[in-house]
């Protein structure tokens, strides 16, 4: 344990606090190691001020929204931020620097999870899966025809990637190798690997010329004020009118104002989301509409991947404690 200084201290057992329930297992190792407190909701502007005064360590996750408001602590306790989760947009990371808060993440074990369901959710899509469930659990099919429920073919298309990091990697290999797509990408650079090479993906320095060219849109880049609203109005303008959009990223990378206007125009073909611009409030319009798959950010949502990531976050608690470098330092 560390006092309001930054010095260790050996005589007493750290106070760590999760913000949400983790895996059993998780919670398991966790309660053996340290003195454990776990809430299951969210924490007032109150709330987050005691506890800074009561903890060592807090646990948060993506959706603990840690303002600059929720820091105004004099002195806490609290000396890391240890985030189960690989994104830390919610986390106001210069006011946590400012107290002497340190931040770490959970990189690298959500990676196929997460790009699995993108790739769920672009085949949902294409072959209107959830209309076509919806349809027969509400007994409205009433057999085969030609005409019924035609999608859109998947093998051979063309996929944008927006955001080639780990997760936009491994659904472009999946994509590629699994359904022979074209692969396109737009990131802040070329990436230098030897599977982009492989897979013959096309760098685009122009996001407009990827939105052209692109039958689906899939967003891997990181949340923040740096991509809030990347896909506005006029990046969904330059999409194709058969084009579909898929988000598993964070949700204010869409302007959903925008999108719902784009959908009902009929300027693409439809659009899943596992994230959202105001969650987990879901706009109703989108709820209304056949041609949009909605899932309640599932991205990493495997009994193994978040058992890693509890894993990941036990190791950075315990590298903090013993006074060790922290594996996943985010500042």
């Amino acid at each position: 344990m560390r006092d309001q200084t930054g010095n260790v201290l050996e005589s007493s057992v750290p106070k760590v606090l999760i913000t949400r329930r983790w895996p059993l297992a998780v919670e398991a190792e966790l309660q053996r190691r340290y003195e454990l407190t776990i809430r299951n909701s969210a924490l007032s502007v109150a709330e987050w001020h005691s506890a800074l005064k009561e903890y060592d360590a807090i646990c948060p996750c993506v959706i603990d929204k840690i303002s600059a408001d929720m820091l105004k602590v004099i002195s806490p306790r609290t000396r890391l931020f240890a985030n189960f989760g690989v994104g830390y947009n919610h986390i106001d990371l210069v006011a946590a620097a400012a107290r002497g808060i340190s931040v770490t993440n959970t990189p690298d074990v959500l990676t196929h999870a997460t790009a699995d369901l993108a790739m769920t959710i672009m085949l949902m899509l294409a072959r209107r899966a959830g209309e076509g469930e919806r349809q027969l659990r509400s007994r409205q099919w009433h057999g085969w025809y030609p005409t019924h429920l035609m999608g859109t073919q998947v093998t051979g298309a063309t996929l944008g990637i927006i955001g080639m990091g780990r997760i936009g990697m491994a659904m472009a290999q999946k994509a590629h190798d699994g359904f022979g797509m074209k692969i396109l990408y737009h990131n802040r650079k070329p990436v230098n690997e030897s599977v982009v090479y492989a897979m013959k993906a096309e760098y685009c320095a122009d996001m407009q010329d990827l939105l052209q060219r692109s039958d689906f849109v899939a967003l891997h880049c990181p949340g923040g004020k740096n991509n809030r609203h990347l896909i506005n109005a006029e990046a969904l303008a330059q999409m194709k009118p058969g084009a579909f959009l898929i988000n598993t990223a964070r949700g204010d990378v869409v302007d959903e104002d925008a999108l719902v206007t784009a959908l009902q125009k009929g300027q693409i073909a439809g659009a899943g989301l596992d994230v959202f611009e105001r969650e987990p409030e879901v706009a109703a319009a989108l709820l209304a509409m056949e041609n949009v798959v909605l899932l309640p950010h599932l991205g990493s949502a495997t009994t193994a991947t978040r058992e890693a990531m509890g894993w990941r976050v036990l190791s950075n608690l315990d590298a903090f404690f013993k006074n060790e470098p922290l594996p996943d330092r985010v500042v």
